[in-house]
């Protein structure tokens, strides 16, 4: 990934995490990682364990968080998710998937437009 990408995924997810910690989320992990790969955010909204995958971009996309996210990547997240749940000892917790997208227009960051998908998709057949 290059170095402009990087930062602008790294922007996107601080954006996103000050965005839930707002809302009253308690964000418990950033870019958690397993032998699957990583998950950008974990939160805990009320009840439910959060797996958030932030999408993050330059110019607005009406169809771009939740169709982002292919049946190979839904899957990755679900195996981190339940290794994460299984390092924690929190099977049995109200889990789900969320994505969000953080459109951060053309030159001004200050001002990004936020879309949350919650329960963008569900765990998998086969889980």
């Amino acid at each position: 990934m290059g170095r402009e990408k990087n930062k602008l995924g790294k922007l996107g997810e601080d954006i996103a995490a000050r965005f839930l910690t707002q809302k009253g989320w308690q964000i418990l992990e950033r870019n958690y990682r397993s032998r699957f790969g990583e998950i950008d955010i974990v939160a805990k909204d009320k009840d439910f364990i959060v797996f958030v995958e932030v999408k993050s971009a330059k110019l607005y996309s009406s169809s771009f968080p939740k169709e982002s996210i292919t049946r190979r990547k839904q899957m990755q997240i679900s195996k981190m998710a339940l290794a994460f749940l299984k390092h924690f000892s929190l099977f049995g917790r109200n889990a789900r998937f969320d994505v969000m997208a953080v459109y951060l227009g053309r030159e001004n960051f200050s001002t990004p437009k936020i879309e949350l998908v919650k329960n963008a998709f569900p765990l998998p057949v086969g889980f």
